[in-house]
């Protein structure tokens, strides 16, 4: 019938169409390499061969303030060290981490995943989060199908024969991995809502204030854009269009999580940027490293000043327009 014939070019259509993005996604997750940070972040040869000399801490770490002091480097050590990765001898950006597994520091290291035998980081978090989506679609798509022939082999109306284990064998299968990769994609769901990294959850950023884990945390709707860009015609598809470099990352400080700052807007006055959207009035200033000048006064300038002087680097603390 002319039903039954439309239900199965629909099906067909459906099954291909999320085994197609499926694998697009698993292999860009797979085969796109690790971002690492870029030459600015490494010593130059005199600063190395004296850093290699020095045999105090305190002495390297004065060698590693004078070279991060133009970086647009804000988080520290719990210690408050600079953050310097001796096996590739370089200062790690912000939200960077060495992975031991494929030895190299990693820019916005989530984890080293063993599913896909790469790192998962700012190169392909993307990629990642695609690749758990369609994969629990694709799951509930081949578990929906096969529920029917499951009911009919529990009320024996399935035909005796060896296709109904495979049928068994199938759905179970299905179900199992729906519903480990649901839990998962849920827990990287809320992380892209809180802007943190699976590292950072554990580990909380240390800014100058003290350690916050909602420090890179912009809002719901403009963390999820920086992960997945502003065309939200390219959001389910497996290419690149993260906002930034890896190595600068946008930041409130605040020691407060965003949906809370309403309440503390009203009782201090707020910047504005953008689509008139609050900031609290005392962010780093993105011309000078503020952090680590070890200044204890603010900057206070006007939107215009502040971008004037922000140059090359002014996406590190403005936001992401809504």
């Amino acid at each position: 019938t002319i039903s039954s014939t439309a239900e199965k070019v629909v099906y067909l259509v459906v099954f291909h169409l999320s085994f197609v993005m499926f694998v697009w996604s698993y292999g860009k997750t797979i085969f796109t390499s690790p971002a690492t940070p870029s030459n600015e972040f490494c010593l130059s040869k005199t600063d190395k061969e004296q850093y290699e000399k020095e045999e105090r801490p305190e002495s390297q770490q004065e060698i590693l303030r004078r070279a991060a002091k133009d970086l647009p480097i804000y988080t520290t050590t719990a210690s408050r060290a600079i953050r310097y990765c001796d096996r590739c001898q370089l200062i790690k950006p912000d939200r960077c981490h060495h992975c031991s597994a494929c030895d190299v520091c990693v820019l916005k290291m989530d984890h080293h995943c063993p599913w896909v035998n790469n790192c998962v980081g700012f190169s392909n978090y993307k990629f990642f989060l695609l690749f758990l989506m369609y994969s629990l679609l694709y799951c509930l798509f081949v578990a929906a199908t096969v529920l029917q022939y499951f009911i009919k082999f529990w009320t024996n109306e399935l035909p005796h024969t060896h296709a109904k284990f495979h049928v068994l064998f199938l759905f179970f299968v299905a179900a199992m991995f729906f519903i480990s990769i649901l839990s998962l994609f849920s827990y990287h769901c809320w992380l892209v809502g809180k802007n943190r990294s699976t590292i950072e959850t554990f580990r909380a950023p240390t800014f100058r204030n003290g350690p916050d884990k909602n420090g890179f945390s912009l809002g719901c709707s403009k963390n999820l854009r920086e992960v997945f860009g502003d065309e939200k015609k390219y959001w389910l598809l497996p290419i690149f269009t993260s906002l930034g470099d890896g190595c600068n990352f946008p930041t409130r400080l605040v020691t407060m999580d965003p949906e809370q700052l309403t309440a503390s807007s009203q009782n201090e006055p707020a910047k504005s940027s953008g689509a008139n959207q609050s900031f609290p009035t005392r962010p780093l200033s993105e011309s000078q490293n503020r952090l680590l000048a070890g200044d204890c006064q603010w900057v206070e300038s006007g939107p215009e000043e502040e971008n004037v002087k922000s140059g090359a680097k002014k996406h590190i603390i403005v936001s992401l327009e809504s």
